[in-house]
């Protein structure tokens, strides 16, 4: 495994260098829509500890990334309308991992609808500020 990059890009999201369109953050981890989203809502949660990957991170700290995802999922799912929502997780460039600092997708899913491929296409920022919008004001009730 390689060595942790300080100058990767959510690392550079977490020091506020790089801004993205947060929907969530608390002490240990924070979210924020994927830009070049496979569906609407796309959102990557990442910790706020320097990990590369899942075999790079304190089980503690694993624990409450996962507690993140489990509890923003389904309202992520619900805020927009969705039937379902996919998780993904991608360890090393073999496995697709393109940004090595640990982030969880949470991709909200409707039945019938393809996803985008991975990774393709940026989407507007309009269209990426209102889904941010909703999706603030849903995980802070």
């Amino acid at each position: 495994m390689a060595a942790y990059d300080d100058e990767n890009i959510f690392a550079k999201i977490l020091r506020g260098e790089i801004p993205c369109f947060k929907v969530y953050e608390d002490e240990h981890s924070l979210a924020f829509l994927d830009i070049m989203p496979r569906a609407t809502g796309h959102t990557l949660v990442i910790p706020k500890v320097r990990a590369t990957d899942l075999t790079d991170i304190a089980t503690d700290d694993l624990g409450a990334l996962m507690g993140t995802v489990q509890t923003l999922a389904p309202k992520i799912r619900d805020a927009l309308g969705a039937d379902g929502f996919m998780i993904q997780q991608f360890n090393g460039a073999g496995a697709g991992q393109t940004v090595f600092h640990l982030h969880i997708h949470i991709i909200p899913r409707r039945a019938g609808e393809s996803l985008k491929p991975h990774g393709t296409r940026m989407e507007d920022k309009d269209v990426l500020a209102k889904t941010a919008e909703t999706l603030t004001a849903a995980l802070s009730a």
